[in-house]
């Protein structure tokens, strides 16, 4: 999903005349799964939404000040179901999906993000998560609570893969990168 929003700067006295500029915002997780011993059983996209609380944490950051740090976590929405999304979707309150937390990894993971370059940010390495049970995942979401099953924090990101649930087996790896780019 392609997120817009429409800066407007504009410069002078008497009538306004200047150009718009929009600023697009759109992220991604690639995904692979790897079984036990190792071979790539599938890979899959997710192109993200932005959910109202994501881009209210997104403004609220950029402009409170450069000190501001925060803690982001992924976490893995269960397929046992056809998830869907909301714009109005809250850590507290995402009535279309579930999270799915078959990994044995303690909490969510914590991804590493390398600089931003050319209007893009992504992951420095794959966020990894190793499965502990047979089941179904139909995408990922980003969050700044690293509970699994938490529903404190704020929802940053959140998709399904662009081919559909996928089924993960214990003893697995599932390993997602993330990028978003402002354009």
């Amino acid at each position: 999903m392609t997120e817009i929003i429409n800066a407007q700067d504009r410069q002078g006295a008497g009538p306004v005349v200047g150009e718009l500029d929009s600023l697009v915002i759109q992220g991604y997780y690639t995904v692979q799964f790897h079984d036990a011993d190792g071979n790539l059983v599938w890979q899959d996209t997710i192109k993200n939404l932005v959910p109202t609380a994501g881009k209210n944490f997104i403004l609220d950051t950029v402009y409170a000040g450069s000190a501001y740090t925060a803690a982001i976590f992924m976490g893995l929405v269960d397929g046992g179901s056809a998830p869907s999304y909301a714009a109005g979707d809250t850590m507290a309150s995402h009535a279309g999906w579930t999270e799915n937390v078959s990994y044995s990894n303690a909490t969510r993971p914590a991804p590493a993000f390398s600089s931003a370059s050319g209007g893009a940010k992504a992951t420095s390495s794959a966020v990894v998560f190793n499965t502990n049970a047979t089941g179904t995942v139909a995408g990922c979401f980003i969050a700044t609570n690293s509970t699994k099953s938490g529903t404190t924090g704020t929802l940053i990101s959140e998709g399904n893969f662009s081919g559909g649930n996928q089924a993960i087996s214990s003893g697995g790896t599932l390993s997602v990168t993330h990028t978003m780019t402002l354009t």
